[in-house]
């Protein structure tokens, strides 16, 4: 009996199922089903399901209670296959795989789903986003001999594997939501900014301090418009060139304390204040919906809700049910880890092999010591920080971990020259036409401090990009392993995986279930390194924290 069955939607509302051989081609036939989760719920034996689009599929199965082991996305692995064979940003759709393959005319990819903040579609896919079971099955077979002609064909399909594990492991956790306490959020935003006034103005705080910064003046001055800042600042007889918290610190005037506290409390009410309350919680959990791979890096996004920059105070109203914890899990230095994986860099492999603070390893062996000046060292060859004091801690570095150095500079130097890059799995940057954007979309920052960052044209800007694509894009690639390892010890307990954000995870799961769940993300982690790096001795540790509030966790 096949294990790995193909699904699509048909016109008349149900779906069009087959199973599949081991070459992917149907090994039966294709079968009309009236209910898709009966269809999928009726196959118990069925590891692995092929179909479209898994953020169109999984989250209507899930709504029902099914859940499946595995599956193959067919538009997230065109999505992978086009980057790497140079094709960053053309249409990725199923129909425009199969019009590519067939010589005809390329259809646009339709515009991206908004955020679902509580609405449930009863359709079960857009109808333009049909196709039928046999031209699906065409792709599929297609991208199985794309698959082959890539450079690591191995390490290619265990990426796309991955990624779609990932699509499954972003379609649970928007179901499940992070625990979120509305009671607190209100109480946080009531001591932070005070009371709400009639109309949608300012709450009492920051009224409060907007009125201290123009006494300190000794005009009206918006202190939420930086052009009238700046201005004030200006006729006060000092020069600054914007409201940056760094630049604000070197003036010695009156109006900054209450400017920056301003800018904090503005911060939080714009981002996460009542309105972000009402659009982003509902039925007691934060929903922000997740995507998996998201930038070009494979960086997680989400669609809404400023999930990934939640500041601490805001953090307090994430609090773990009744008899339940949230287990929050940090990787410990995971992309100079990741580094002394790709690399295989002997000294820095045996850095990375202890559990123990790797720049403070790394300082001992080039630095005399001095953490500080390592940690600079490390993030400078990965981020690209190669002048002044960059360049001779640069040097140092090199010395004693060259073939870690040369890595990135080989990186760097294809990226100035036009040249694609891959992480180890094969994941790859877009060509050097698409990238002015490139950084900002992956979330690489260009700078190491708070300087203003390049424009990101350039053969050095382009560089700078590649250097650190080769590094986070692989540290993207073992976390997907990690989450999917994770995601199956989860399943055998009623633990629940509800935010993930780059290097940090977090389970909600019974009190008495912790121990089990620590164990499962150190034993993921090793599983994950296994499978993305092979034989290395690198360690890959996690920070743990059991907490009933996610604020208590740092």
């Amino acid at each position: 009996m096949a294990d790995r069955w193909a699904l699509a939607s048909a016109e008349d509302g149900g779906v069009d199922v087959a199973p599949l051989g081991p070459d992917g081609l149907p090994a039966g036939p294709v079968r009309r089903e009236s209910d898709l989760a009966e269809a999928v719920r009726s196959r118990p034996e069925v590891t692995r399901w092929v179909w479209r689009s898994t953020a169109e599929v999984y989250p209507r199965l899930l709504a029902t209670g099914v859940r499946v082991e595995r599956c193959y996305d067919i538009e997230d692995a065109e999505t992978l296959l086009l980057g790497h064979e140079g094709r960053h940003g053309e249409p990725r759709s199923a129909a425009a795989a199969l019009a590519r393959l067939r010589g005809g005319p390329v259809p646009p990819d339709p515009p991206q789903r908004p955020a679902d903040r509580g609405s449930q579609s009863p359709l079960f896919e857009p109808a333009a986003a049909r196709m039928p079971l046999q031209d699906l099955l065409e792709v599929y077979a297609d991208q199985h001999r794309r698959h082959d002609r890539t450079a690591h064909p191995d390490r290619m399909r265990l990426l796309t594997t991955a990624e779609s594990a990932g699509m499954l492991v972003a379609a649970e956790m928007n179901r499940a939501g992070l625990p979120w306490s509305a009671e607190v959020h209100r109480e946080v935003l009531r001591d932070l900014l005070g009371e709400r006034y009639a109309g949608g103005g300012e709450p009492r705080r920051l009224a409060e301090l907007a009125d201290e910064i123009s006494t300190a003046f000794g005009h009206r001055v918006r202190p939420d418009l930086p052009a009238d800042v700046v201005k004030a600042f200006a006729k006060a007889g000092i020069k600054v060139t914007s409201t940056r918290r760094w630049e604000l610190r070197s003036v010695d005037h009156p109006a900054v304390e209450p400017l920056l506290e301003y800018k904090r409390l503005y911060r939080i009410w714009v981002a996460h204040g009542w309105s972000w309350l009402r659009d982003w919680v509902r039925d007691g959990r934060f929903r922000p919906e997740f995507q998996a791979g998201g930038t070009v890096t494979g960086r997680w996004v989400t669609n809404g809700g400023g999930a990934l920059q939640i500041p601490k105070v805001i953090r307090r109203a994430a609090v773990a049910d009744p008899g339940w914890r949230l287990v929050v899990a940090d990787a410990d230095q995971m992309e100079p880890r990741v580094l002394a994986a790709i690399s295989r860099d002997p000294a820095l492999m045996e850095v990375a092999s202890r559990e123990s603070d790797l720049y403070q390893s790394v300082s001992e062996r080039a630095f005399s010591g001095n953490r500080e000046q390592a940690k600079l060292a490390v993030l400078g060859a990965m981020y690209g920080q190669t002048s002044g004091d960059g360049l001779k801690n640069l040097a140092a570095l090199r010395r004693r971990f060259p073939a870690a150095v040369a890595y990135v500079d080989d990186a760097a130097r294809a990226g100035e020259e036009g040249r694609l890059v891959r992480t180890w799995l094969g994941r790859t940057c877009p060509p050097a036409t698409a990238t002015p954007d490139a950084a900002e979309e992956a979330g690489i920052p260009l700078a190491l401090d708070d300087s203003p960052a390049p424009d990101g044209g350039g053969a050095r800007a382009r560089g700078r990009f590649t250097r650190n694509f080769v590094v986070q894009g692989s540290a993207a690639d073992w976390t997907l392993l990690l989450l999917a390892a994770l995601r199956r010890t989860c399943a055998s307990l009623s633990a629940e995986l509800v935010f993930f954000q780059h290097d940090e995870v977090i389970v909600h799961c019974p009190a008495e279930e912790t121990d089990q769940v620590i164990q499962a993300i150190h034993d993921a982690s090793a599983l994950a390194a296994r499978l993305t790096f092979g034989d290395t001795p690198v360690h890959f540790s996690f920070t743990t924290a059991v907490v009933e509030c996610y604020a208590d966790a740092k």
